[in-house]
């Protein structure tokens, strides 16, 4: 009578094994889709033909690039403009997946200019490289370690201080990061915008934030699609966040800084949006 019964433990005990082993694999699964880049597209050829080669560009800016200490023991930098006098707003600029080129720079610009006594980084997440070439701007993409990314973006912040009131904005990839900067500023958020970036997916990781949120969706955007979009905004509501989605008939990327074929009217719309939602609230 023991044999049979020592059989059945052994196979509930491979049973449950098997189901644990199944769920870490789910679980590794989740937390590849939940990035908070968009690493996991980065061999999708259609996700690269989404993003034009950025134009020519004759770029003069007036900021310059500075340095500062992140909290790996490393440097991290941003291309900085700042207003004359002291300032307690700053806005980080977080770039699209080619890194910190000239169009983020002039997008940077851009909004120094139309924002009033707001300081301005844009950070560089990719510590220096940048490309044209979309095989290699995913392989950029998909090398960012998170913890890197995060250092740097808590380095800004350390630069900053404690007393500011910070914005954030970015686009695709930086649209991600737009939003776990802001996350990650806690009580000086003041106001995040994201541009079609993949967004958290628990109340754990939406929790600390501050910041009131414009969501900027594309419909026919075949990677952040308006489910994605449905379910951020309904974990943010869910979770007492104050958020604005607005979804736009064009496909992803129509209002990178550096897509030359741009849907020209959504992203005039998108960014009058988003500056309004900026002045707004920084």
């Amino acid at each position: 009578m023991l044999r049979p019964l020592i059989l059945m433990t052994i196979a509930a005990g491979l049973l449950l094994t098997a189901c644990g082993n199944a769920a870490q694999q789910d679980g590794s699964s989740a937390d590849k889709a939940d990035s908070t880049g968009m690493g996991q597209f980065a061999s999708d050829e259609s996700f690269k033909a989404a993003h034009e080669t950025p134009a020519e560009l004759a770029f003069a800016g007036k900021g310059d690039m500075i340095q500062f200490p992140t909290p790996d023991g490393k440097q991290g930098s941003a291309y900085a403009l700042m207003p004359e006098g002291e300032t307690d707003k700053y806005l980080l600029v977080i770039h699209e997946w080619w890194g910190l080129n000239d169009h983020i720079k002039a997008e940077a610009e851009r909004l120094f200019g139309a924002l009033d006594n707001v300081a301005v980084l844009a950070l560089d997440l990719y510590d220096g490289q940048s490309t044209a070439n979309p095989d290699e701007a995913g392989k950029i993409m998909q090398s960012i370690k998170e913890e890197r990314a995060r250092a740097i973006i808590q380095g800004a912040l350390n630069k900053i201080g404690k007393d500011a009131h910070i914005g954030t904005v970015g686009w695709c990839f930086g649209g991600g990061w737009s939003l776990n900067a802001s996350i990650m500023a806690g009580e000086r958020g003041s106001a995040c915008v994201m541009y079609y970036g993949m967004p958290v997916k628990t109340a754990k990781d939406i929790a600390p934030l501050k910041a009131p949120i414009l969501a900027i969706f594309a419909e026919q955007d075949k990677w952040i699609t308006p489910a994605v979009a449905q379910d951020f905004e309904n974990l943010a509501k869910a979770s007492g966040k104050s958020i604005q989605t607005e979804s736009f008939d064009a496909g992803h990327a129509f209002a990178n800084p550096s897509n030359p074929n741009f849907n020209n009217e959504a992203a005039q719309r998108a960014n009058q949006d988003a500056l309004a939602f900026l002045r707004e609230n920084l």
